[in-house]
């Protein structure tokens, strides 16, 4: 069966004058002539994107969509009408998302964070920024220190709201990232916790040895780069240790008695140095 959303490898079956007629040995759709090569030819087998055209039709295309079936995307708002927003995925026609499926009133020109699915109803690709209704913490399938996929869904006071493996909503603690991020990007991330109501958090780091193993080298390699010497120690401000080794002061302690005790560095009153 053909699949609206998604790519789809499908053989050419024949030649019309508006294009080719691609077939999965059951289901045919057309791919319009403006999309077809000159290197394609009857019994090839192609991948195409499928989807509904203005006339709500399934149609075959070789452009790259910014968004699949099931899954999340940052989209550009191209416009809004009294029935809802219709945002720019790469596709000839807009993804709807009507007035119902917008966690806050969509504005022309600006990006939203939104998940498409198949209406069941109208059988039509529709888009929808209230993420949260497509998202699973009850049966939760990653466990603690896996590393997972994450997307910036929003920044609150508390942290970042991340979608874990475009499955699971995740938190990452303001106070553990050292970095800009903006809603939409796509990171790496670890599972932190798994609280039993189902809450996950999240960090940019592995955990256990593995980070204090990280975060030692990356004292070392600072070190190298100042020629031996940082003026950093137990007794420094956590925001001097952010700015210069863009970790935590508990991370930066651990890091650095891993050192001392590898005889890798003295620790002084003015600061650390390379041995």
């Amino acid at each position: 069966m053909i699949e609206i959303g998604k790519y789809n490898t499908l053989k050419i079956a024949r030649d019309t004058k508006v294009g080719l007629y691609l077939t999965d040995g059951t289901d045919d759709v057309l791919l319009p002539n403006k999309y077809v090569s000159e290197d394609f030819k009857i019994g090839d087998e192609i991948a195409v994107f499928v989807y509904l055209d203005h006339e709500e039709r399934p149609v075959a295309t070789t452009l790259e969509p910014y968004i699949f079936l099931n899954e999340f995307a940052l989209l550009r708002v191209n416009y809004t009408n009294k029935f809802g927003a219709f945002m720019n995925w790469g596709m000839e026609k807009d993804l709807f998302v009507p007035f119902k499926e917008q966690a806050r009133p969509m504005e022309q020109g600006k990006r939203y964070l939104v998940y498409m699915y198949l209406d069941e109803k109208t059988k039509r690709l529709v888009g929808s920024s209230k993420t949260n209704q497509f998202l699973d913490n009850k049966n939760i399938t990653v466990n603690v220190g896996d590393e997972v996929d994450l997307i910036v869904s929003h920044i609150t006071e508390v942290g970042i709201n991340v979608i874990i493996n475009e499955k699971h909503k995740g938190l990452l603690y303001k106070n553990e990232v050292f970095e800009d991020l903006r809603t939409g990007d796509r990171i790496v991330g670890f599972i932190k916790t798994i609280r039993p109501d189902g809450k996950i958090d999240v960090s940019r780091q592995p955990f256990g040895m593995e980070r204090i193993d990280a975060s030692a080298q990356a004292i070392l390699d600072e070190l190298k780069a100042s020629r031996g010497f940082l003026r950093l120690n137990d007794d420094s401000h956590p925001e001097d240790i952010k700015t210069v080794l863009q970790m935590s002061k508990k991370t930066f302690k651990k890091a650095i008695g891993t050192l001392y005790k590898q005889k890798l560095i003295d620790i002084k009153d003015d600061g650390i140095y390379l041995l």
